[in-house]
C-alpha cells in the first residue's frame, strides 16, 4: 500500500538517535523504517559520487524518497544563469537514485528577487519532467502580494510546481536566550506562511520551537490542513525540523500522534518501541 503522506527530517542521521532507532545496516537503512522521505540538504553543500547514490539506493525501500537540493553553485552562487553544465552534471551524478526521486528542492537565496524570474522558468523548463521540482522563495517581494508575487505563483501554476511553504513561526516565537536558538533564527528566514492551492504535491518545511510542548498549538493548523490533503488523495511532503536536530524524533512523536487524532489509519510513531515499519497509512 502506497503511504498516505511523506514524513521526514533534514538529515538521516544524528548521534542522539542511535538509542532511539532499532538496530541496521546503516544510519539510512535505520532511518528509513520509520520516516519515507528525507530532505536532500548534503547535496547543498557538497555533490556525492556516483558510488554513493548507489549505495544510497540500496539502503531505502522502493517506496522512499529523495528530495535533493540543488548545489549553492547553481542556486546561490549563480542565481540558476549559466548553469546548463552544472545541472546536466548533478543529475548523471545522482542517476542511481532516479526511482526514489521525489521533487528536487529548489532553494532560492533572498537574493533572488523578481528579476531573476526569467532564469527560473528557463532552469525549471529545461528540468525532466519527472521527478520535477519544488521551489523555496526568500526574497520579501514574493512574500507582499503584490505584482512580483503574483507572476512567480502564475509562473509556478502554469508548470505545476509547488511552491515550498517553510513555517517559522514557532521558532521566532521563542526566546533568543542560548546559543542554539540564536544560532537556528539567524539561519532561518522570517517570512510569512504563504500557501500556493494548486495541482502540485505540497512541500513543507515546520521549524519547531525548542520547547517540544510548544509546538502542538503551532503544529494544530497543519495537522488539519494535511488531514485534508491526504483525504483528497495528495500525499503531501511534510518535514520537521527542530532548532536542535537532536529533538526532531521527540518532535515526531508529537506530530504524528496529533495527526493520528485527525486521520483514521494514521499510527503515531514512538520510538524505542518495536513496530511496523513507517506508520502513516
Amino acid at each position: 500500500m502506497a503511504p498516505s503522506y511523506f514524513l521526514g527530517c533534514p538529515q538521516w542521521q544524528h548521534p542522539a538517535w542511535n538509542s532511539a532507532l532499532p538496530p541496521g545496516k546503516s544510519p539510512l537503512d535505520r532511518y528509513s523504517r520509520f520516516f519515507n522521505c528525507v530532505e536532500g540538504n548534503t547535496t547543498f553543500y557538497a555533490t556525492p559520487s556516483k558510488e554513493q547514490c548507489q549505495q544510497w539506493r540500496l539502503q531505502v525501500p522502493d517506496d522512499f524518497r529523495f528530495l535533493l537540493k540543488f548545489p549553492r553553485d547553481i542556486t546561490h552562487d549563480r542565481l540558476l544563469s549559466g548553469v546548463d553544465m552544472a545541472v546536466r552534471d548533478f543529475l548523471g551524478v545522482i542517476a542511481p537514485l532516479q526511482d526514489v526521486l521525489g521533487p528536487f528542492l529548489l532553494q532560492l537565496p533572498a537574493a533572488f528577487g523578481p528579476e531573476h524570474l526569467n532564469n527560473l522558468w528557463r532552469f525549471i523548463d529545461a528540468l525532466p519532467e519527472l521527478p520535477g521540482c519544488s521551489v523555496e522563495v526568500r526574497n520579501s517581494a514574493f512574500f507582499s502580494k503584490g505584482e512580483a508575487e503574483k507572476t512567480l505563483n502564475r509562473g509556478l501554476r502554469e508548470r505545476n510546481v509547488a511552491r515550498i511553504c517553510m513555517d517559522t513561526r514557532a521558532l521566532f516565537a521563542a526566546i533568543p536566550d542560548n546559543e542554539t536558538t540564536i544560532e537556528a533564527q539567524r539561519k532561518k528566514p522570517r517570512v510569512p506562511v504563504h500557501l500556493l492551492p494548486g495541482d502540485a504535491t505540497p512541500v513543507i518545511r515546520y521549524i519547531g520551537h525548542p520547547e517540544l510542548e510548544a509546538n502542538r498549538r503551532y503544529l494544530a493548523p497543519w495537522v488539519e490542513r494535511v488531514g485534508t490533503w491526504i483525504e483528497q488523495g495528495q500525499r503531501p511532503y511534510f518535514f520537521l525540523h527542530m532548532p536542535d536536530i537532536s529533538d526532531a524524533l521527540s518532535l515526531t512523536e508529537i506530530w504524528t500522534s496529533l495527526l493520528s487524532e485527525r486521520v483514521d489509519g494514521i499510527e503515531a510513531l514512538r520510538f524505542n518501541e518495536k513496530q511496523p515499519q513507517m506508520g502513516l497509512f
